[in-house]
C-alpha cells in the first residue's frame, strides 16, 4: 500500500475565507495567519476548532465511490499550547459533527513543531469525516493534509491542462493567473510537475508576454465566443501529445487553487469505473460565497437548463452533507438521462475528445451542455471542488437567452441527437407567449431570429466569424433599458409612478387574479385567457385588476400574470442593474410577430426531416480539428 496526498487542510487569505469562515472551520475563536514563510496559522485559543466543513472535511463517501482508496490518514503539524485532536464523523442525517470515541490524541505544550499522523476509523455510512482541535491556549497549525492509502501501482499518470477563455475580464483573469502561479505552479505539490494553464484571450486585451510564465501561456485570439475559446484550448491539449485531462473554466470566476489540486489528486487515484468521468466543480455565488448553485445539471423535457440540486447554504453542515448525498434518481426521474456539466469548472478526459470530437460552434450557450449530453459520461463532484461565479440571474441578456439559447438548442439536437427527451419548442412557445404578454416585442423577435437562423442549416453556422456577427446583431436588436435616473423622469410624467419609492417586493411580487372582473370564470381559465389572447392583443377585452400602472420584474423569465392581465401600459424594472423601461401595448405588432411565429412553426414541421438530415450529415465536419482550425484561424 502507498500513501497518496489527496487534500490540504485549507486556510487561506482569500475573500471567501474572511467573509464566510464557516466554509473552513467552526469556532467561537478566530484563526489568523501567523508566519507567511512557513504557511502557519494561529488558532486563537483556548477554544474548540472544528474542521468538519465544506472545504476541510474529507468527503469519505465520494472518495470511496470514485477511487481505489482503502483508508485515510490525517497529517497535522502543530506547536503552542497543549491540545487534543479528535476525529469527527457525520452520516447523511446529521446536523452536527460527532467526535468519534477512542480517537483522541493529546499533545503537550511545546515551542517546537510536533507531527500527528491519525489514521481514520471508518464506518459504512460515513459522509464527511474530519477533526476537531480542543486547545488550552494559542496553537499554530501548518502543512496539514489528508492522505489516502492506495494499492501499489494504482496511481494513474495525469497531465492536467487548465484552459480558461476570457473576453475583457482583465481583473478576474489576471487575479486567477496569479493564484495559479503562486499556489500551484511554484509549489511542491505533485500537480506542479504535471500542469499547464492556457489562457485564451478572445478580447486581445491582455499583455500576453507579461502574463505568460512557466507552465502558463496566454494566447491572443479572435472573438469566437466561449465555445471557440474552449475548443482552442482542447486543440492545444490534443497537440501537446501528453495531456490526459483538460479543465475548462470560465473567466468571470474566482478560483480556489486547492480545488484544482484536489481535482488532479482525484484523477490520479480514480477506480476503473470513474477513470473516464467528468469532474464537475460546484458553481458558488461570488457575492454570497457559501451559496451553492449547481454542480451538475440536466436538460428538462421542456427545454430548460436545471441544476440537479436545489440551492444550498453549505456553510451549514447539514446542507454540506446534503450536497454530498443528494439522490438524483428520486428527484429528476427521466431527465436523469440528460445530465450535463457546465464549463465554469469541468474537467474532461482527452480520450473523450478523441472519441466524440470537438464542440459545436455555438459562440455562447449550450456548448457545454451539448458536449456532455453527447459524451454521456459519468460525473464526479465533491465538496471543496468549486469556483465562485458571478450569478446569472443578475446578468439577464436577451441576446443570449432568446437568440442563442433558441438557436443552439435546436442545432445541437438536430446535429448530434442530444436531449432526445426534450421538445425545445415547448420552451420556445412559452418564451414567445410571455414576452408578447409583457409587450416585449423586441426580445420576442429575437426568438424568431434564432429559429430562422436554425433554418439556414449547417453551412450558415459553419461560416467563419458568423458567431460574433449574429451575437452582436442580437445585442443591437434586443430591448434597450434606460438607467433609473432617465426612467424616473419618464415614469413620473407618463405613469405617475416614482420608481425610487418602490421596494424590491413591489417589483417582484404579483397580485392575485380577481374572478369578479370576469364573472364566474375560474382563475385557471383566466390564466388561459390571458395566454391564448396574448393579453388581449389577439382578441378579447380584458380588464385589469388595478387602476395603477403595473410595475413588473424586468428579467426575461419573470411572468406576473395578475399584474399583466388587461394592462395597456407597464413599467419593467431590472432592479439588479437599476435599469428599466415603459412598455405600451401594440396589438398590431403583436399580431405581426405571432403570425410570423406561426409561419415558422409551419415551416419547421414541413422541413424538420430535411434539416435533421443536413445537420446530421455535417456533424463529423463541424466537430473535427480541420474545421475548427479553419474557423479559429489556427495554422
Amino acid at each position: 500500500m502507498k500513501d497518496f496526498k489527496i487534500a490540504n487542510v485549507l486556510l487561506d487569505e482569500s475573500r471567501q475565507f474572511y467573509t464566510t469562515p464557516l466554509l473552513y472551520y467552526r469556532s467561537a475563536r478566530a484563526i489568523f495567519p501567523s508566519d507567511k514563510e512557513s504557511g502557519a496559522w494561529r488558532l486563537v485559543g483556548p477554544g474548540s476548532f472544528d474542521f468538519t466543513t465544506f472545504f476541510n472535511a474529507l468527503s469519505i463517501n465520494k472518495w470511496r465511490e470514485y477511487t481505489v482508496a482503502e483508508g485515510f490518514t490525517l497529517h497535522l503539524e502543530l506547536r503552542g499550547a497543549a491540545c487534543t485532536i479528535t476525529q469527527t464523523r457525520t452520516d447523511a442525517l446529521d446536523y452536527y459533527s460527532h467526535k468519534l470515541p477512542n480517537t483522541s490524541r493529546t499533545i503537550e505544550a511545546s515551542k517546537e513543531w510536533q507531527t500527528i499522523e491519525m489514521p481514520f476509523v471508518l464506518h459504512d455510512n460515513d459522509v464527511m469525516d474530519s477533526f476537531v482541535i480542543d486547545a488550552e491556549g494559542e496553537v499554530e497549525l501548518r502543512n496539514s493534509y489528508y492522505t489516502a492509502q492506495v494499492p501499489d501501482g494504482s496511481i494513474r499518470p495525469i497531465e492536467l491542462a487548465l484552459s480558461t477563455t476570457t473576453f475583457k475580464k482583465e481583473d478576474f483573469i489576471t487575479h486567477n493567473i496569479e493564484l495559479v502561479r503562486t499556489k500551484i505552479v511554484e509549489t511542491d505539490e505533485l500537480i506542479a510537475k504535471h500542469f499547464r494553464m492556457y489562457v485564451v484571450d478572445n478580447g486581445r486585451t491582455l499583455d500576453a508576454e507579461k502574463l505568460s510564465s512557466k507552465n502558463i501561456t496566454v494566447f491572443p485570439n479572435d472573438n469566437v465566443g466561449g465555445s471557440g475559446g474552449f475548443t482552442f484550448g482542447m486543440i492545444k491539449a490534443l497537440e501537446s501529445g501528453d495531456v490526459t485531462n483538460i479543465l475548462l473554466m470560465d473567466d468571470d470566476v474566482e478560483v480556489s487553487p486547492e480545488s484544482i489540486i484536489r481535482t488532479f489528486n482525484l484523477l490520479s487515484i480514480t477506480n476503473d469505473k470513474y477513470s473516464e468521468a467528468f469532474v464537475s466543480g460546484s458553481m458558488m455565488n461570488y457575492d454570497e460565497p457559501d451559496q451553492h448553485w449547481e454542480d451538475t445539471g440536466h436538460m428538462t423535457v421542456k427545454g430548460n437548463y436545471m441544476p440537479d440540486k436545489p440551492p444550498l447554504r453549505v456553510s451549514a453542515l447539514n446542507e454540506a452533507i446534503s450536497c454530498e448525498t443528494f439522490s438524483y434518481e428520486g428527484e429528476i426521474f427521466a431527465d436523469l438521462q440528460q445530465r450535463y456539466a457546465g464549463w465554469w469548472f469541468c474537467c474532461i478526459p482527452v480520450s473523450t475528445i478523441k472519441r466524440i470530437g470537438l464542440p459545436l460552434p455555438f459562440f455562447v450557450r449550450f456548448d457545454d451542455a451539448e458536449y456532455a449530453l453527447r459524451a454521456k459520461p459519468r460525473f464526479m463532484s465533491m465538496n471543496g471542488i468549486c469556483v465562485w461565479h458571478l450569478v446569472f440571474f443578475m446578468r439577464y441578456s436577451a441576446a443570449v437567452e432568446r437568440y442563442q439559447v433558441t438557436r443552439n438548442g435546436l442545432i445541437g439536437q438536430f446535429t448530434t441527437g442530444v436531449a432526445p427527451l426534450t421538445d425545445f419548442f415547448k420552451e420556445i412557445d412559452h418564451e414567445m407567449m410571455i414576452d408578447l404578454c409583457k409587450f416585449n416585442y423586441d426580445d420576442a423577435e429575437l426568438v424568431l431570429e434564432g429559429i430562422e437562423d436554425f433554418f439556414k442549416g449547417p453551412k450558415f453556422i459553419a461560416q467563419k466569424g458568423i458567431g460574433k456577427k449574429t451575437f452582436m446583431a442580437a445585442n443591437r436588436k434586443k430591448e434597450k433599458l434606460l438607467p433609473f435616473d432617465e426612467l424616473r423622469e419618464q415614469a413620473l410624467k407618463e405613469c405617475k409612478v416614482d420608481i425610487y419609492d418602490l421596494s424590491p417586493n413591489a417589483i417582484t411580487d404579483d397580485i392575485p387574479m380577481k374572478k369578479a372582473n370576469v364573472g364566474r370564470v375560474e382563475n385557471v381559465a383566466l390564466r388561459a385567457l390571458e395566454r391564448k389572447s396574448l393579453n388581449g392583443q389577439l382578441w378579447g377585452n380584458l380588464k385589469p385588476f388595478t387602476n395603477s400602472v403595473p410595475v413588473i420584474h424586468g428579467v426575461g423569465w419573470s411572468y406576473q400574470e395578475g399584474k399583466l392581465f388587461g394592462a395597456d401600459t407597464l413599467i419593467a424594472i431590472d432592479n439588479y442593474n437599476k435599469k428599466g423601461i415603459i412598455r405600451h401595448k401594440n396589438a398590431d405588432r403583436a399580431k405581426q410577430i405571432w403570425s410570423r411565429y406561426q409561419n415558422d412553426l409551419k415551416y419547421y414541421n414541413q422541413n424538420k426531416d430535411r434539416l435533421r438530415k443536413e445537420y446530421q450529415g455535417a456533424k463529423d465536419y463541424l466537430t473535427s480539428i480541420d474545421f475548427w482550425k479553419g474557423y479559429l484561424g489556427i495554422d
